[in-house]
């Protein structure tokens, strides 16, 4: 195009964008006139593909009882596409997008407006969310924890590490961070757990993280089966642990009572030894094998990772 053809161009387009009518129809037919007898040169595409199992692993995890939030640095567009074809909202389910807010004023008017709409799926962008955080972070996270999915997008690597961070401060509730790539470091150093998984983008995450993983798909094994049994028998271990001790306190308490408190040992040393020892090592083998439900069940049934909550 010459400059002269671009100044009409685009005196046309914005006097479209700003009709008060037809304003969509007006754009297009603006742009038919520029878009026409134009020769393909070339077409270049990128395909960015979920890896098998990602919707189910999703579910699964919400039927856990498990909050999914998205944080992304792909455009809006795209982050609700990717929500919708990992089924972390139904494709018919409405979302709450939340608009573009500049001043501290308009930010507290649109919180006040998604208090009222909080059952929703959440969206919001990276630049909202920093005003957000900076100025009504607690009744943010308060808010957004009651949705059902919260998608972040345009979100930067600093972000995602302040989102988790403000999450176990505002809510008190335990993170788990999965990422594939060198900009989900951070996040996965500041979750409570961090699951690395190996992918194209290179093996940085992995590195960083507590777990490592090769496939999206095996976090539901990993949380709802490994997870439940792994905190299930260290809760047993750690009751067991505080009735041996229990036991060896208070019979030295009272043989100390009765003899005037007097500072002998009930027991010799290797008695107290042997006890501990033996006692404790019989009932660690015994928890590492122990099973309340059977994996296939565990995996049929992800509602019973609900029941480790509020036990001890």
């Amino acid at each position: 195009l010459t400059a002269d053809q671009y100044r009409e161009f685009d005196g046309r387009y914005n006097q479209a964008k700003c009709a008060m009518q037809d304003r969509a129809e007006k754009i297009s037919t603006v742009l038919a006139t520029l878009e026409r007898d134009m020769e393909l040169l070339c077409l270049t595409g990128v395909e960015d593909r979920l890896q098998e199992g990602v919707a189910q692993t999703l579910k699964g995890l919400m039927d856990g009882g498990i909050k999914v939030w998205m944080l992304t640095g792909d455009k809006l567009e795209t982050a609700i596409s990717i929500a919708k074809s990992s089924q972390l909202v139904s494709k018919m389910q409405e979302f709450h997008i939340f608009p573009a807010v500049t001043e501290r004023q308009d930010a507290q008017k649109e919180l006040n407006n998604f208090a009222r709409v909080s059952d929703l799926p959440l969206v919001i962008r990276g630049e909202d969310l920093e005003l957000l955080m900076k100025y009504y972070s607690t009744e943010f996270f308060e808010l957004a924890a009651q949705c059902p999915a919260v998608v972040c997008c345009r979100c930067s690597p600093t972000q995602k590490a302040e989102v988790v961070r403000l999450i176990q401060e505002r809510t008190g509730a335990r993170t788990c961070a999965v990422g594939d790539g060198g900009n989900d470091v951070s996040m996965i150093q500041t979750a409570d757990v961090g699951v690395g998984i190996v992918g194209k983008e290179g093996q940085q995450a992995s590195l960083a993280a507590d777990f490592s993983i090769t496939q999206f798909s095996h976090i539901y094994r990993l949380i709802l089966m490994h997870g439940r049994y792994s905190y299930q028998r260290s809760a047993t271990l750690g009751q067991f642990i505080i009735y041996r001790g229990i036991i060896i306190t208070v019979c030295q308490a009272i043989f100390s009572a009765v003899f005037n408190v007097v500072s002998i040992p009930l027991y010799a040393s290797f008695l107290y030894i042997g006890y501990a020892t033996n006692y404790t090592m019989f009932a660690v083998f015994s928890l590492v094998l122990d099973r309340d439900v059977p994996p296939r069940l565990v995996i049929s049934y992800p509602e019973l990772y609900k029941q480790m909550k509020g036990r001890p």
